[in-house]
C-alpha cells in the first residue's frame, strides 16, 4: 500500500514551471474563402512584402501566387472563382486594383492610373468591382475618399459615394445596397448603408466606438463588422436596419476584417496583437449560428 501511494504521488502532474514565451512571429491575415468554399486566398507577409496565397478551407495545397517585390492587399474572389481582385501597392506609384487567375497567371490593371484605389470588391452578377480611394495619403490625418464603380468590359468609372471619407465597400448580395464605413467628424468612425446607386445613406452603427469592415452574410439577413466597442478590436453582428447587435466571439488582440464562408455558418477574420509575449497576425474562425 505504501509503494502504490509513494508511486502515485511521484507520477502527480504538478504546476507549471516557467512562462512560455513566443519564439517566432506570424503575419497571415484577410482569409477569402472561394465562393465554392472549397479554396481561400490569403495574405502572407514573406520578406517584409504582403504576398498573396491560395489554400485549401481544410489547409491543404498552399500556393503562393504573387511574387514580385512590392505589397499586395484587399484579396476578394469574383463570383464564377475565376479571378481574383487585388490591390497593388509600389512605392513612389499610386495604388491600383488588379485582376488575377488564382494559379497566379494573367495579372491585370483595372482601375485608372490617376487614382489611389483600395479595397475592392465584386457586384454579385461580377460584371463591375467597386472599391474606393486612399483616405490614407497623410497619416495619421485621414483625407477625403470616394467610392466608386467600374465596368470591367468598357472600363467606364462612377461616383457611387462622395464627401468626407468613405471607405471598405460591400455590396449586398442582391446588389440593391452597398454598406460602407464612414468618418464621421475627427475621431469616430461608423459603418453606413445606401442604395447601390449611393442614394438614401444611414448611419447603422451610430456608437460612439469606431466601427468599419462591414461583409454581408450570403443571405443578405445579417452584416459583420469590426469594432472596439469593448475597448478593444472585435467582429460583431447586426440586422441590415442595424438593429439587434451582438458579439460573436470574445476575443483578445486586434480582431477586424470579417468574411463569411458561402455556407453562411462560419466567419473568418484577423486577429492582430502587439504585446510581446503574442506578437504577429493570424486567422480565426467562429460558427454563426448561436449567435443569430
Amino acid at each position: 500500500m505504501l509503494v502504490l501511494l509513494a508511486g502515485s504521488a511521484a507520477g502527480a502532474q504538478s504546476g507549471p514551471i516557467a512562462t512560455a514565451k513566443q519564439v517566432t512571429t506570424s503575419y497571415t491575415m484577410d482569409l477569402i474563402p472561394s465562393p465554392d468554399g472549397k479554396r481561400a486566398v490569403m495574405i502572407r507577409i514573406i520578406g517584409g512584402r504582403e504576398q498573396l496565397f491560395v489554400v485549401g478551407t481544410d489547409g491543404s495545397g498552399e500556393k503562393q501566387i504573387t511574387f514580385d517585390d512590392v505589397d499586395h492587399e484587399d484579396p476578394v474572389w469574383s463570383p464564377d472563382g475565376r479571378k481574383i481582385a487585388f490591390v497593388l501597392i509600389k512605392e513612389g506609384s499610386k495604388n491600383i486594383v488588379h485582376l488575377i487567375n488564382p494559379d497566379g497567371t494573367g495579372s491585370e490593371a483595372i482601375t485608372p492610373q490617376t487614382q489611389s484605389a483600395i479595397h475592392p470588391v465584386f457586384t454579385p452578377d461580377g460584371k463591375a468591382i467597386l472599391y474606393c480611394t486612399n483616405d490614407d495619403l497623410r497619416p495619421p490625418e485621414k483625407n477625403n475618399s470616394e467610392i466608386y464603380a467600374i465596368d470591367l468590359a468598357t472600363k467606364v468609372v462612377r461616383t457611387i459615394i462622395a464627401g468626407g471619407v468613405n471607405t471598405y465597400p460591400a455590396i449586398s448580395p442582391d446588389g440593391r445596397k452597398i454598406a460602407y464605413r464612414k468618418m464621421v467628424g475627427d475621431m469616430n468612425s461608423e459603418v453606413f448603408i445606401a442604395d447601390a446607386d449611393g442614394s438614401n445613406i444611414k448611419n447603422l452603427t451610430n456608437d460612439w466606438s469606431w466601427e468599419g469592415w462591414p461583409a454581408w452574410s450570403p443571405d443578405g439577413r445579417t452584416i459583420a463588422f469590426a469594432g472596439s466597442r469593448n475597448a478593444a478590436w472585435q467582429i460583431f453582428l447586426m440586422n441590415p436596419d442595424g438593429s439587434n447587435v451582438r458579439l460573436l466571439a470574445a476575443t483578445e488582440g486586434r480582431g477586424t476584417a470579417p468574411r463569411w464562408a458561402p455556407d453562411g455558418h462560419t466567419i473568418f477574420f484577423t486577429i492582430c496583437r502587439s504585446s510581446q509575449e503574442r506578437r504577429g497576425c493570424d486567422i480565426f474562425s467562429a460558427p454563426v449560428e448561436a449567435s443569430r
